[in-house]
């Protein structure tokens, strides 16, 4: 028998990277179950680079935090629930971790007439240090990515309007194992393989999608043919994992949740006008007019940031690539991060830098999770 999501979201505040006070909160008002907590997106406070172990410390925090109530070990939780940390909050971004939480219902209940929130996880294996930011992740990835749609019960990629990509990076002394086996890296730059981390895993989600052809990607492309990318990919890189963790957010005909999702690409760091556009057309919320059900509604923005490689912003010099004292992906994020929080008015908004192969070359994928008007979450 074909089982039926309800899905959570909850918006936290956090004080730090381990602060989980407000998650404790929600649960002992009866709003959250945490043993129906399947996945956690946090903006961590550290600088989103090599050596940010904020997010480490929240994911491990999480784990310690779900132990008891999961009844396992705390590395046994990271294998149940998808930890996707994200750090840097630069400029008005604010740390924040959306929780989202999902129960089930047999097919013969009544569903909804419209298509609601649903979502799925997947883990890939543990890569080796020479196969991050080649063909073996990403096709383990566009796997990944169908095993999460299965598991969200969606059938059609067209029903998918964001995937959230957690990978990993390689250290020196990955680089060092690989050479050692006399296996060859695709860099001997830890900061570099972040973002070959990220774009090969945003080439899985294409082909996952059936966003890009198999045939069209290739080890000489990750990293360099800026025309291939994925409008639905977010990909995040950090220290403290060996795979990818996969979420993938959909709707689905017949689902219990208050909530829907839609997506749109924006074009550069100042597209606003997109995003402006993904909520009148799709909520029916005028970001000027409706502010305060925006407020209301509105559960939380997921978007990708990223300096645009050519230099330029609609014609106009920008110099995130030459700082040599702030990494580009911190200008990016505090930079769409305060456009995005003019259009929505808040300022706790899931902005990753870095945006390989996730939307055109300077732009990035724009996804919004918003509550049905009058909808009770069940």
């Amino acid at each position: 028998m074909k089982r039926r999501q309800s899905v959570g979201v909850h918006r936290v505040a956090c004080r730090g990277p381990s602060d989980l006070s407000g998650v404790q909160a929600l649960i002992d008002g009866g709003q959250l179950v945490p043993e129906h907590i399947v996945a956690v997106m946090g903006k961590t406070e550290g600088n989103g680079c090599v050596n940010d172990y904020t997010r480490d410390f929240a994911s491990s925090s999480w784990c310690r935090f779900l132990s008891p109530y999961l009844q396992c070990t705390p590395d046994e939780v990271a294998q149940r629930v998808a930890l996707v940390m994200s750090g840097g909050t630069e400029g008005v971004l604010s740390p924040h971790f959306t929780v989202f939480s999902r129960s089930w219902r047999s097919d013969h209940a009544e569903g909804g007439r419209e298509p609601r929130l649903v979502l799925g996880i997947a883990h890939t294996r543990d890569f080796l240090p020479e196969e991050i930011g080649r063909m073996a992740q990403v096709d383990a990835t566009a796997s990944a990515v169908r095993a999460a749609m299965a598991d969200a019960g969606i059938e059609q990629a067209s029903d998918v309007h964001f995937v959230q990509v957690k990978c990993p990076l390689l250290t020196a002394g990955k680089m060092q194992a690989a050479l050692a086996r006399a296996s060859s890296p695709v860099t001997h730059d830890a900061y570099e393989s972040m973002g070959y981390s990220r774009a090969a895993s945003a080439l899985g989600v294409a082909v996952g999608l059936e966003e890009l052809s198999r045939d069209r990607i290739n080890d000489d492309v990750v990293g360099a043919d800026w025309t291939l990318y994925s409008a639905r990919a977010s990909a995040s890189a950090g220290i403290e994992l060996d795979s990818n963790v996969v979420i993938v957010l959909g709707e689905a005909a017949g689902a219990g949740s208050p909530y829907r999702i839609g997506h749109t690409v924006m074009r550069d760091a100042v597209d606003a006008a997109s995003v402006r556009g993904l909520l009148r057309d799709r909520f029916g919320l005028d970001a000027d007019r409706d502010a305060k059900a925006l407020q209301i509604r509105l559960v939380n923005l997921l978007a990708k940031a990223e300096a645009s490689p050519d230099g330029c912003v609609r014609g106009e010099r920008h110099t995130m690539l030459d700082d040599s004292d702030i990494n580009a992906t911190r200008h990016a994020r505090a930079a769409v991060g305060a456009v995005l929080a003019s259009v929505v008015g808040h300022t706790a908004l899931y902005v990753s830098g870095g945006a390989e192969h996730q939307g055109p070359a300077g732009g990035g994928p724009v996804a919004a999770i918003v509550r049905v008007e009058g909808g009770i979450e069940s």
